[in-house]
């Protein structure tokens, strides 16, 4: 697996999901007969789609109805809907500003502080709304507001950055401790991103009910350009399982999530990522799309704001049809931007799988192209 860089240095080989397909078995099946559902701890999923703690992608609004059509959406606790009253004139002015202008001018509107009575009012907005409420922060913000967060009654708990590790050094501030964080609290927590085996090990090993994989990969990320870090989708999916998998053996059987997280720009590579190992995707483009995103056609993360390193941009996404036509069809374009969990049936159906824990036993070959 190994290539030489240069005499003092040598490389592993990885993969990203364009480098790799699945491949048909001796068994085909009927789409309507193939099981797409997801269970995490006591909380059942008809698809396996978590959508991004993002503000271009979840507001409570998008959240009530990706939990509706039988997801998860995820609110970010640290984005404008916990910043002010009435976010949306904020929103208008993101989507609207100039390229040369944006950077700047989103890390001022996210320079308001987080409104601890806002994080309340719109997590019980969510479960008004009658689906599983879920709720994200950053490893930094997670100590100061994880109570306000417990307290506001969420399902789910997401500690979400480019990537967390269970043993963050600081010389200056007491890092969280993952371990004793999640022991002491009453609800699952997704944790990462983590890119590599050994990282996922390490969370898994703090109690987390799921390891998100992915380190920067989104379309909206910077991240390989301004920190030169990168993780290919495909190889870090499938180290992440070896690691979900020699856990299950050292803890006696304990089953952590794996969930993708990041360069799922299309139905293709959702299937790629499940094929790999993962148990299920967290969406920031692909939902995005939608025409009923709060993002308005234009995608963002936390990234392009950050006060200081700013490592992500606005990006135009262009939109392509209502939530619901955007996971369940009729797609109107043929580049797998739409009807997310017809083509994931139809893959497994066309591979002849059942359902997902066997689809992630599918033959899978490098097969690299060009898209463009």
């Amino acid at each position: 697996m190994e290539i030489e860089i240069g005499r003092a240095k040598r490389a592993r080989r990885v993969y990203a999901f364009d480098d790799v397909a699945v491949v048909p078995s001796r068994r085909t099946r009927d789409p309507e007969d193939v099981s797409v559902a997801w269970t995490i701890d006591a909380y059942q999923f008809s698809i396996p789609f978590l959508a991004a703690p993002m503000d271009s992608v979840v507001s409570p609004t998008t959240a009530i109805m990706m939990g509706q059509l039988g997801g998860l959406g995820v609110l970010d606790l640290e984005g404008v809907w916990t910043r002010y009253e009435d976010p949306e004139p904020l929103l208008a002015e993101i989507r609207d500003l100039p390229a040369d202008k944006a950077t700047r001018r989103m890390q001022e509107i996210y320079a308001e502080p987080i409104k601890p009575e806002l994080v309340t009012r719109r997590l019980a907005e969510i479960r008004e709304g009658g689906v599983t409420v879920a709720g994200a922060l950053s490893p930094q913000r997670t100590q100061e507001l994880y109570q306000t967060v417990v307290e506001a009654g969420v399902d789910l708990f997401v500690i979400r950055g480019t990537t967390v590790s269970a043993e963050h050094v600081s010389k200056s501030v007491e890092p969280l401790n993952l371990k004793k964080f999640i022991y002491e609290l009453d609800v699952p927590v997704i944790v990462g991103g983590a890119a590599t085996y050994t990282a996922a090990l390490h969370l898994m090993r703090t109690g987390a009910a799921g390891v998100l994989v992915g380190f920067g990969g989104g379309a909206a990320s910077t991240t390989r350009s301004t920190l030169g870090i990168h993780a290919p989708m495909a190889t870090a999916v499938a180290d992440v399982a070896g690691a979900r998998r020699d856990y299950m053996d050292e803890s006696g059987g304990r089953y952590v999530h794996v969930i993708a997280d990041g360069g799922l720009g299309s139905s293709g590579d959702i299937v790629k990522a499940i094929a790999c190992g993962a148990d299920a995707v967290m969406l920031g483009t692909t939902l995005a799309r939608a025409t009923d995103a709060p993002g308005g056609g234009w995608h963002w993360g936390a990234e392009a704001h950050h006060q200081l390193l700013p490592r992500g941009n606005r990006v135009e996404v262009g939109q392509v049809a209502p939530l619901e036509e955007i996971l369940y069809g009729p797609a109107p374009v043929a580049e797998g931007t739409a009807n997310l969990v017809g083509a994931l049936r139809r893959s497994m159906a066309t591979t002849g799988y059942s359902d997902l824990k066997e689809f992630q036993r599918v033959e899978v070959v490098v097969a690299p192209y060009q898209t463009h």
